[in-house]
């Protein structure tokens, strides 16, 4: 798969995206190396902290599925004007399973930029971390 069908599976969970607080759909599309993509939207709640992300819900997904290892890049896709990166509390998620996850961050007009999830999470704590 390449990165342009990433990221556009990622916009096409726009669809599902439950936001009515906030507007802004958000999807995502996590690649497994054996090419299986599990994809997810965020979903908002009247409670903002229950709020969850389109990244962490791919993220659930893949984990209930037993996918634990294995990924090799994640596309985020947005509707605005700038570039759609994971929160700090997606990038910690990440981390915990693919340290060396590629990141796509796409915005709405389709264009995307690329980054190594460890960039964007310098120094970050993960499971080697508690050894």
């Amino acid at each position: 798969m390449t990165d342009r069908e990433l990221v556009q599976r990622a916009f096409e969970m726009h669809q599902y995206s439950y936001v009515p607080y906030s507007k802004f759909p958000v999807g995502a599309a996590l690649l497994h190396k054996d090419g299986r993509v599990f994809t997810g939207c965020n979903v908002e709640n009247a409670a903002y902290g229950s709020t969850i992300c389109a990244e962490r819900t791919a993220l659930v997904k893949a984990v209930s599925e037993g996918c634990t290892q294995g990924w090799t890049a994640i596309a985020i896709a947005g509707t605005g004007a700038d570039f759609c990166w994971p929160c700090g509390a997606c990038r910690q998620m990440l981390y915990e399973f693919a340290p060396g996850l590629r990141v796509l961050a796409a915005r709405g007009d389709g264009a995307f930029e690329e980054a190594a999830l460890s960039d964007l999470l310098p120094r970050g704590f993960g499971p080697a971390s508690l050894a």
